[in-house]
């Protein structure tokens, strides 16, 4: 009875700490770190999660509300340490993320640096693929979802396992984004390590659904930098049907972990005191980064000056989203401001309609 209770108290218990400030240059940032047999050799993975633009911000807690921390608060059982920073606002900085990842790895000693993933969607998406695309000899495997890439070279993406994926009927970042990418890739590259794949009609919300699937981390787990021969897991695809079920087996009660909040513990389960959304609410969170919401208007934020008309760009904005609320084109909206159609937007911007 005693060794029993010895070897049960060698289990760690799992924890999620948020961290502000810890690192120069680089994000504030949740870890979340699964339970480890202290007498098991093995280390677990890593899975970097990227969120979008709705999450932007300086409250930590938002970047719980979808994703892989809200999945796990949901009841998914995901065995790997789950790094989750905050961006505040603009695109993605490659060298930032790199910069919280670094500082993890080197304090966190059970963590499988061969096995270290990324995933993102929207902006998160553009996030993922400009990340893996600057530093691909860190990445085991990277899925980014309905979003696309700011490189000037994309060359390097065809370096590590790539799956990427966008809904057809997505209205806030539109799938051309990511076809950019998959055409750019056959064009230039070997497209051996790379999977891409379009869900028919899909909205940007739907796609968030990807992330309290099984199957999504069963594909990132199934690679490693330690493969002999780097390869892409064509056996495995995400379908209609897998998210249509994908909250069947996710039960709240079973999210049990110590929270970490400015070195304090708060308690030993997720706390509702966070106001971590029910299953029902997760795809109307994600599809805040659709823009196109019926209740948005833009009189607020739409000024004339010297009788041009000017637009403040919002939380989800896109240069398609822009142009087609103010009857105007993309092209036309480039060549007012001296920008791109792959210049990410910033929040507070203002661009020049007319």
């Amino acid at each position: 009875m005693f060794l029993f209770f010895v070897v049960l108290s060698l289990a760690q218990t799992a924890k999620l700490t948020a961290f502000k400030n810890k690192v120069a240059n680089g994000y504030h940032f949740w870890l979340y770190e699964p339970c480890i047999d202290t007498l098991s050799v093995e280390n677990k993975p890593l899975v970097l999660f990227l969120h979008g633009a709705s999450l932007c911000g300086n409250d930590l807690n938002r970047v719980r509300r979808y994703g892989c921390l809200n999945a796990i608060d949901m009841g998914k059982k995901i065995d790997a340490f789950i790094l989750a920073p905050q961006n505040p606002g603009g695109a993605w900085n490659p060298d930032k993320i790199q910069n919280i990842l670094t500082w993890v790895l080197n304090n966190y000693s059970r963590i499988d640096t061969n096995r270290v993933y990324v995933i993102g969607m929207s902006l998160g998406g553009y996030g993922t693929m400009d990340f893996v695309g600057t530093y691909p000899e860190k990445i085991a495997a990277a899925m980014a979802f309905c979003g696309g890439c700011t490189l000037r070279s994309y060359e390097k993406l065809s370096q590590l396992p790539l799956y990427i994926i966008h809904g057809t009927g997505d209205k806030a970042v539109p799938v051309s984004q990511s076809r950019k990418v998959r055409d750019a890739l056959v064009k230039c590259c070997d497209t051996n390590l790379l999977v891409y794949q379009e869900f028919a009609g899909a909205s940007h919300g739907r796609l968030a659904r990807m992330f309290y699937l099984n199957e999504t981390y069963q594909w990132l787990f199934s690679h490693s930098l330690s493969d002999t021969i780097r390869q892409v897991n064509r056996s495995l695809s995400l379908t209609n049907a897998m998210l249509d079920g994908v909250y069947k087996d996710l039960d709240k009660t079973n999210s049990k972990y110590e929270l970490v909040l400015n070195g304090v513990s708060q308690s030993t389960t997720n706390t509702d005191s966070l106001n971590v959304t029910t299953k029902e609410e997760n795809d109307t969170i994600a599809a805040t980064e659709d823009i196109k919401s019926k209740v948005e208007q833009t009189n607020d934020n739409t000024l004339k000056n010297n009788s041009n008309q000017y637009y403040t760009v919002r939380k989800g904005d896109t240069l398609y989203a822009i142009a087609k609320r103010n009857g105007t084109t993309v092209s036309k909206l480039c060549s007012l401001n001296h920008i791109t159609e792959n210049t990410i937007l910033q929040i507070g911007q203002r661009l020049k309609i007319k």
